[in-house]
């Protein structure tokens, strides 16, 4: 579904680009599917959850100052990389590679909270509107991000506590969120071609490495994320959580905040990611 969603957004990327005001509700509804299935008895924080969130946050911006003196888009396409928050399919996969659900679904959660705080700050100082004043240019994307990431669970929480029968019935159909993320896939995808169409020809070399340093990073975290994960016997979470970004919400960060050649990065990172998936579920069926 993957590299058909990506194809047909390539291929009718005038429709698709004009459809790009949808993301953000889209992203809004995955969320809250993904929220109303959460048990919050069986959410735990750990100590694993406080390193992957240390190289979430500290590594983006650790990449984002080493890779600045050479080239700000490189600079901007690595950070969001690093940057962006666990997908909200991760728990699906890390289900499917016998891991551990509750852990990464925390780590999920958490991550997410904690970007809607730090995002206005980091995309204050580095981001297009450095012009502004800070508390203006904080508040102009806090209103954009908080509505985005803590209001879906915010009502999803009010919704379990007023009728949780019906929060249940509606977190059983949290499968429809695959349904959304292969339209808002479409929809980014169709956006970042109309931008790459549009350049001329001295921004393809940039283009190519940031998405050669997607590829770098996305490996690196996979990688990191398991070692890191196996020394609280939790690889497969450990893995997933900063390996399995939400892409699309990246994606739609770097195009409203960032230089839009930098959503390069996530955009390429949508290819990268999958393709790791899809070796660890080959070899996992296989070792079976």
């Amino acid at each position: 579904m993957m590299p058909i969603a990506m194809t047909v957004g390539a291929i009718f990327y005038p429709l698709f680009a004009k459809l790009s005001f949808l993301t953000p509700y889209l992203i809004f509804m995955m969320l809250f599917l993904t929220y109303c299935k959460l048990k919050m008895n069986d959410m735990r924080f750990s100590w694993l959850h406080f390193w992957l969130l240390l190289i979430q946050f500290g590594g983006s911006l650790a990449v984002y100052f080493l890779i600045l003196p050479f080239n700000l888009l490189l600079a901007q396409g690595a950070m969001i990389c690093v940057l962006a928050p666990t997908g909200t399919a991760a728990p699906v996969m890390t289900g499917m590679l016998k891991g551990n659900v509750e852990s990464i679904t925390t780590y999920a959660l958490i991550s997410n909270m904690l970007l809607a705080v730090a995002a206005p700050v980091i995309f204050s100082f580095i981001g297009t509107n450095q012009t502004l004043p800070f508390i203006q240019s904080f508040m102009a994307i806090a209103q954009r991000v908080v509505f985005l990431l803590i209001l879906p669970f915010i009502l999803a929480l009010i919704l379990r506590k007023i009728t949780p029968k019906l929060t249940t019935k509606i977190g059983s159909y949290s499968g429809l969120s695959f349904y959304l993320w292969t339209l808002a896939l479409c929809v980014v995808t169709g956006r970042t071609v109309e931008f790459i169409v549009k350049q001329n020809a001295a921004n393809h070399l940039i283009e190519i490495l940031i998405a050669f340093a997607a590829f770098m990073l996305c490996i690196s975290q996979f990688l990191t994320g398991r070692a890191i994960g196996k020394a609280y016997d939790d690889t497969v979470a450990g893995g997933q959580s900063i390996g399995q970004k939400n892409t699309i919400l990246a994606i739609w960060m770097a195009q409203l905040y960032l230089n839009p050649i930098a959503s390069i990065g996530p955009g390429a990172y949508v290819l990268w990611q999958n393709l790791v998936n899809s070796y660890q579920v080959w070899r996992k069926r296989k070792l079976l």
